[in-house]
């Protein structure tokens, strides 16, 4: 969340800012200076009464000493009055203080000045492409009907064990899948990331602090029973490893990469758009976490963005990338670039991955601090992204690669899968 710093020194400016993000921030900035005032009132009123205290306390001894006896004991009775109202002060400073939280877990991060403007996916800026899109002869068939013709993936066997969006990937297909996998995570060791296996299951506190909780749209699983949440993305489980952690600024940058299963709701999705593998409730990707210093995240973000794009070249998928406006970006990012693969079946581009800065608004969530050449402590910068999402990079493989004899595997895979061809 943004720090109360930020907003009091500058509550325009922050107004200004998230009006991009198509958010009017008057109302609740303003409750929160309100609040602010209140809490500082009252702190400074708390300072002073235990000042006072402490040296009343001191001189009931002076006094008894002294043979005053009468004149320590109404001394003691004021001491004793003013530590009654010390809990009042307290509690009024507490109070405030948890009313500025909720408010301000309700506000979403300031986009950077350099994202777009707009209110919706429209007007995404298209930044780059890359690859060719296949000129396709013959009878072109969608993923989940090449999926069926060859046996890769069982949709509705997927609905009789569990529901809609859980498909049964099978023989070529599971192979497949795999091969991703350990092509994406073994691109990512290369590139000098950590592989991490976290928990699939997250507490109250991991959603707190990269921001999925509270949960406004309701896309999380949620185990009742144990109070604990289905991860939506491995950025929940592993950007929370730093959570309450003060890192020294030469452990810096700090890369993480994660193979999961991931879980969402995606209530309220139908349609065409969720057709075979365009969206499901369970699926698998591999994550990219960097954890920076200030001064370096904005060149960490070039570097993710590059590991990104040199995953789809090698895959050979027609891809382009959209610098996110503000109205399109998400609660918690600070600057947002989304990847697409190009569907030939389908003819429509796809998303595959989002690559984002969240400034120091997850760190400030999850008290992610490091301490610099100054031995100050101040917050780090977390940034994550997707590397890749498979659904729809095998639902672009798959189509793109079709032909009469089979569907072609890209050369980048073929050591993985063991087969060049499925057919």
């Amino acid at each position: 969340m943004l720090t109360l710093k930020v907003i009091t020194e500058n509550p325009e400016e922050v107004i200004r800012k998230l009006s991009k993000k198509r958010f009017d921030a008057k109302a609740p900035i303003e409750e929160v200076l309100s609040l602010d005032k209140v809490r500082r009132s009252s702190q400074t009123s708390l300072d002073s009464t235990l000042s006072e205290i402490n040296t009343l306390s001191k001189s009931v001894g002076q006094l008894m000493k002294d043979g005053k006896k009468d004149e320590a004991e109404a001394v003691k009775l004021k001491v004793s009055s003013l530590k009654e109202s010390t809990k009042n002060l307290q509690a009024e400073m507490e109070s405030a203080q948890l009313k500025i939280n909720e408010i301000l877990c309700t506000i979403p991060n300031m986009p950077y000045d350099e994202v777009p403007e707009g209110a919706t996916a429209e007007d995404n800026v298209v930044v780059k492409t890359g690859n060719d899109i296949p000129d396709l002869k013959g009878e072109v068939l969608p993923h989940w009907e090449l999926a069926k013709k060859y046996d890769l993936i069982d949709f509705e066997l997927g609905v009789k064990i569990t529901g809609a969006g859980f498909p049964v990937y099978k023989g070529k297909g599971a192979q497949l899948q795999r091969a991703l996998i350990n092509f994406f995570l073994d691109e990512a060791r290369k590139a000098g990331y950590l592989e991490v296996m976290p928990p699939t299951v997250v507490n109250q506190a991991s959603g707190y602090g990269t921001g999925q909780l509270p949960d406004k749209e309701g896309q999380m699983y949620y185990c009742q029973l144990d109070d604990l949440y289905l991860i939506p993305t491995a950025e929940v489980p592993v950007t929370n490893i730093y959570r309450d952690v003060i890192l020294e600024e030469k452990e810096l940058p700090i890369k993480n990469c994660a193979y999961t299963q991931c879980f969402r709701r995606e209530a309220g999705s139908y349609g065409k758009d969720v057709r075979g593998l365009n969206r499901l409730h369970e699926f698998s990707k591999v994550e990219i976490v960097r954890i920076d210093t200030p001064e370096h995240s904005k060149e960490s973000h070039k570097e993710m963005l590059a590991h990104v794009e040199g995953l789809l070249q090698k895959l050979e998928l027609p891809y382009r990338i959209l610098h996110l406006c503000g109205g399109d970006m998400s609660f918690t990012a600070a600057t947002c670039f989304d990847f697409e693969v190009y569907s030939a079946a389908q003819n429509r581009w796809l998303e595959v991955s989002s690559v984002s800065n969240f400034d120091t608004y997850q760190a400030n969530r999850l008290k992610c601090r490091f301490k610099g050449a100054d031995k100050k402590t101040q917050l780090c910068h977390t940034l994550n992204g997707s590397a890749l999402a498979l659904p729809r990079i095998v639902a672009a493989l798959l189509e793109n690669n079709q032909s009469a004899e089979g569907i072609r595997i890209p050369k980048a895979l073929v050591s993985y899968t063991g087969f060049d061809i499925i057919d």
